[in-house]
Order: structure tokens, then sequence, then C-alpha cells
């Protein structure tokens, strides 16, 4: 009769069984490692409390998962035996003093190693020629996997050197988290499935029935040991050899004493992680000598002698609560995850960034769903996954749009233009979210050029509530300001003469000040001089204002969303009222170069470049990068580039200085009659 207690180990059993199926074999797990360990070591300890409940089959006396039958299948000549792990320093302190009292020992000297996250496998060298390369398979018996590896640049074809008899060298073969991020990107280009992570993108790679496919994929290489007649010596001795026959070994192995030793090497090691090119786990700690190593013998499944000891999970399965939104400095809604609270890499977890509604939907989460989430270091924890087998019945596809209609930080609306992927709070002018970026942008020297009013002194007035929209700027007193750090009586004064200036301005200034998304200086000058007014420009369609230059479908409804905010119009009023204001269409705004396109290349000597740009635009002109078959004048200077030889190939008009100076001349004294 079945017992509570032999149904959970049963349950267990199977849960286990499927995810090494689903790890070893498909190359795609639906947990993290740190949910594995945990199922893994709660088997494990009521196997210890009911001895009597413990079957020759139990996934705790197994190594990995059964060979795939399409591949050959290779024995090996010793078993290919898993690590015990150990997650805490009491487990370390334990694993050291189990070896000391059974060799009786004071103190024991450790080789360690990083605990690469790869596909074991085993290379067999006939007289210094590869033969034949597995997989570790059950731990028994392995897949051939020799045409693969053969693709693989970072595993010898031939050990340096002169050779006899068989060596087989055992290791682990990986992705570089940079070739990593070029597959998936590749992947993603050809709008196929991503990998996880660089361990799965490693087997998949490795396990292809189309060894041209391994081949296409930039697989590494690091060896962890090897067996061959009359080996002795000490571990650490053995990786030197292996160097020596060009077999790529870690250069961040080591030799250390003692449990603090080992823990050293730990901390050490968990400092680097983040800056190694390859993803490691852990480290893994060897007793050093060779005869020490066969005096402490071997478990049913891992040897005595060494541990890995792993770093605290950088992924961890939780509830997904809700997602809420938050707006930024540039008014993007980015969507953030509320978890059940939960560790993750030794930091206690409850919001996870979601980034945008179209990663949402690639990886089709939801409210209630169980997600796995990943925190390495210092990056903001995300979420990678989401555990479909525990999905509840009835949920929903989450829509953010569908959410937040409105900005849930200033009430304006939200809109996702085409071609972006972030919606947006069309409050640009209002919502206290963008407030500082908007007022910055406002002030700036192309924009109003209110001098003085940087950075540090805009957080300040923001801080304090002084300043809530660009309007306000031009209620502000001179004590007051004087008030603030860094500002004295006469810095106060000086800003306040430049808001005072900022009054007057030009129309093509004022709509860039705005900082309507998508319109720039070019655009703004564009809008200007065609709709001469504010109040036609507020009112313009998408067919008014795609017959612009240079006004698309995208920029248009841009224009449109951020005039159909009343929060926004109402700030344009205040500033209005407050005294900014502009010469009427042709009286101020010059245009005789309306609808010319210069390009500038080589050095100027008159003035800058910057400066000649401020020419050609005062007098309505544009300036572009490149050079096309729609530019009107290209203008030269000292050592012209590139630029000039395909103006003269492309038959355009080419100015040198003098000639361009007569023409602004010219220009500037037709304005003037």
């Amino acid at each position: 009769m079945s017992s509570p207690v032999s149904e959970k180990i049963d349950s267990l059993r199977k849960e286990i069984n499927l995810h090494n199926y689903r790890y070893y074999v498909l190359d795609n797990p639906s947990i993290p490692d740190a949910e594995y360990d945990r199922l893994f070591r709660e088997l494990q300890a009521l196997e210890r409390e009911h001895p009597d409940l413990r079957t020759p089959d139990s996934p705790t006396l197994r190594i990995g998962s059964q060979p795939l039958p399409e591949f050959g299948e290779i024995v090996h000549k010793a078993p290919m035996l898993s690590l015990n792990n150990a997650f805490s320093e009491d487990e370390v302190f334990d694993f050291d003093r189990r070896i000391r009292e059974r060799l009786a020992l004071d103190e024991i000297e450790y080789a360690v190693e990083p605990k690469f996250d790869g596909l074991a496998i085993s290379l067999t060298y006939v007289d210094g020629v590869l033969k034949q390369a597995a997989t570790r398979g059950d731990g028994f018996r392995g897949e051939d996997v020799t045409l693969n590896v053969r693709t693989i640049g970072a595993i010898p074809l031939r050990l340096e050197g002169n050779h006899s008899g068989e060596v087989e060298i055992r290791g682990e073969v990986l992705m570089l988290k940079s070739d990593f991020e070029m597959l998936n990107r590749a992947q993603r280009d050809r709008g196929e499935k991503e990998f996880a992570n660089p361990r799965n993108a490693a087997a998949g790679s490795l396990r292809q029935l189309d060894s041209r496919i391994t081949a296409k994929r930039r697989l590494s290489f690091f060896a962890y040991g090897a067996l061959f007649q009359g080996m002795t010596g000490t571990q650490s001795g053995l990786m030197k050899r292996l160097q020596d026959w060009h077999v790529p070994v870690s250069k961040e192995r080591g030799v250390v004493k003692g449990v603090s030793g080992l823990l050293d090497y730990f901390n050490a090691m968990q400092q680097k992680r983040k800056g190694l090119p390859f993803e490691i786990d852990g480290v893994v700690y060897k007793v050093n000598s060779f005869e020490l190593q066969e005096a402490m013998g071997y478990v049913s499944r891992a040897p005595r002698f060494a541990v890995a000891h792993k770093f605290p999970p950088e992924e961890a399965l939780t509830e997904l609560l809700g997602i809420d939104a938050q707006v930024g400095r540039t008014g993007a809604l980015t969507p953030v995850a509320r978890l059940k609270p939960v560790s993750v890499g030794g930091v206690i977890v409850s919001n996870a960034t979601l980034h945008n509604q179209d990663e949402i939907d690639r990886k089709d989460v939801r409210i209630g769903d169980t997600v796995i989430v990943r925190r390495a270091g210092d990056v903001i924890p995300e979420i990678v996954g989401v555990v479909l087998d525990k999905r509840m019945e009835g949920s929903e596809p989450f829509d953010l749009q569908k959410k937040y209609p409105v900005c849930p930080i200033c009430g304006s609306h939200v809109v996702k233009l085409e071609g972006e992927v972030q919606a947006r709070c069309t409050g640009g002018l209002y919502c206290s979210a963008q407030r500082k970026e908007a007022i910055l942008h406002f002030a700036s020297r192309r924009a109003m050029d209110i001098d003085g009013l940087g950075e540090k002194l805009v957080d300040q007035l923001v801080e304090k509530g002084m300043v809530n929209t660009p309007a306000d700027l031009y209620l502000l007193e001179k004590d007051v300001l004087a008030g603030l750090d860094r500002m004295g009586e006469k810095s106060a004064e000086n800003l306040l003469d430049a808001i005072e200036s900022s009054k007057e301005t030009t129309f093509a200034r004022f709509i860039y000040a705005l900082g309507i998304r998508h319109v720039g200086e070019s655009t703004a000058k564009d809008l200007a001089g065609h709709f001469g007014s504010m109040e036609a420009l507020q009112h313009a369609g998408l067919e008014d204002l795609t017959a612009v230059q240079d006004v698309g479908p995208v920029v248009a409804q841009s224009i449109i969303d951020f005039f159909a905010e009343r929060h926004n119009i109402e700030v344009i009023d205040a500033l209005l009222s407050r005294g900014i204001s502009w010469p009427e269409s042709g009286q101020s705004e010059r245009t005789g170069l309306s609808g010319k396109t210069f390009v500038l290349t080589g050095t100027l000597s008159a003035f800058s470049r910057e400066e000649a740009r401020s020419k050609i635009e005062s007098l309505g002109g544009k300036v572009a990068g490149s050079v096309s078959a729609k530019t009107d004048f290209v203008v030269t200077g000292e050592n012209p580039g590139s630029k000039y030889e395909k103006a003269l190939a492309l038959g355009l008009k080419v100015l040198n200085e003098g000639e361009f100076i007569e023409l602004v001349s010219a220009v500037q004294s037709q304005e003037s009659k």
C-alpha cells in the first residue's frame, strides 16, 4: 500500500526524469537550474530518510539521460560521473572535514577551477590523433558526435608532441557570451526561436544530425580532466600537461590549501563572473593529488574527492501577480512585473522588467503565470520565460495599451507609433515623469537658448516644485532663485535675463523646443515655413502635414498626437501668454535659400562648420550629412573628402569657401531690400 511519502517520492522522480529529458535530450529546459537542484535535493533527502523506498532506477543514482537513437552509441571506458553540489559555506566546511578525517590529514591541497555551464564530452585520441568524441549521455553510454566535434576549431585534431597509445580527454563544450548573442541575433533576424542561454545553444549546436550546421555555430571547449595509462601526479600537473598538448584549459584555474583557500577562490570567481567571456554557475574543488583521490574513492554517482560549489541561483521560479507601467524621462511606458517575492542571486526580488509589449507577446507572459526570473549581478531582474505546464485555465494575453490607454502619471493619452516598440505618453510638456527632460530640451541652445539653465539647476527647480512645466520658467523670481544651491544674486540675475531674452524667438525654434517626438530642427523649420502660425499647425491634419517636405505618416501622426493632448495645449497657451513671440512669417525668418540642400566638406577658414550651418539654416536652407542626387550645393574647404569626389561624379554644383560667402551675401542683400 502506498503512503504519502512514497507518493511524494514517486511524483518527484517522474518530475525530475521529465526535466532530465527536456534538459539533456531536447536541450529545452522548462525550469531554472536552481529549481531542478531544489527538486533533486528534496528527493535525495526523502530517500535518505526512507532508504527502503530507494529504487535502482531513481534519478539520484543516474548521471544524465539516454542517448538519442539518431546518433551512434559509444560506451565510455570509465563512467563520466557527475559532481555533488555544495550551496553554502557550511557544506564546503563539511566537504573539507570529511576528506581530512578520511585521509587523517590536517590540511588538504586542492585544485580549483570554474564550473563551466556547457555540455560534457569525452575526446579519445589514439597515437595523438582524435579518433572519436562522445557526449556524457547516461554516464555509461554517450552519443557519437565525432563528426560535429571535428568542426570545433578549439579542439585539436592532433595533440602537440609525440604520443603513443590512447588518451581520453574530458571537458566541456560551450558557447562564449559574444557568440551566443550573435547566434540569437541571427535567429531573430530569421524569425526563428531564440536559445534560452549559452548552454542550450551549445548543446543544440553540438547535437545536430548535420555537422554543417554545427560548423556554422561558434563553439568553444575547455578540458577539465584526462585518462591514460600510467597517469600519476596531480590535477594541476595534468592541466599543465594538457596545455602543453595545445588542449584549451581555463586560465582561471589554481591551487589552494584548506577550506579558507576554497572560499577565497569562490568569492574571487564570483566577483570575476560577470567579466568572463563564458558562463559559469559555480566553481569546482578537487583534491589535487591523484594518489589521495584514489584513496577517497567514489559514491554511486560522484567522486568523494570533488565537489561543485554553486553560486547563488541567478534564476528562480515565482508567480506573476500583476503588470504595471513605469513612465520614463522620454514618455516611454515600460511594463514592470509585480512578483511574489523570491530570492534570486542572493537578493529578494519583487519586481522585474518586461521591456515592452513585443517582449510580452513573444514570451506570452500572462498575469498569474509561474515565471522564470533572472538576475545577473547588478542587472535589473527580468522575466525570461513562462512555465506553461503551470498556467491557469482562462488566463488571457496581456495588452499594455489596453490597461493603460492614458498615462498612469499624468492622465495624457498613450499612443504607439508605427514602427516603434514602446507605447508613449503624449503629455510631453505636462507629464511629471518627463518634466526634467522636457525643460532641459526646451532651454537648450538650439531651442529657446536659455543660458545657465543646466541639469543640476533644473533638478533643484523640479524637486522643489518651483517649475512643473516650461511655462513656469517665466514666473521665476530673483530672490527665490538666489537661495538655491550654487546660485547667488548675480547668477540669478543672469538667468532671469536669459529667460527674458528667450521670449523673442522664431517660430521654428519654438516648435523644436516643444519636444514633439521625431520633430528635429530641420523638420521644425519646414513646419514653420509651411504653416506660418501656431494655430495653423495645431489644427493640421494628416494630409496637411504630409504635404510638408520630409514629413511622412509617422512624423505627422506624432505631431497630431501631441497637439491632440489638451495638457500640451494648455502649456503652449501659458507660454504665449507669458510673452513668447516671434515675427510673422516672412518678416524675419529668411527663406532666400528655402528648399536648397547643402553638404559641407573639408575645413572652412572664415567660420566653423557650425557657423556655416547656422548661416544656411537662417536663410531657409538645409544641411545634409551625405551627398546625393538631391543635393543642391556642396561647399568645400581645405582637404575635402570623399563627399567632394562624389559631388563631381554626380555633376553637382560645387562651391569653394569664397563662392559660398558670395552666395550668402547676395541672398542677405536681396532679403534686406
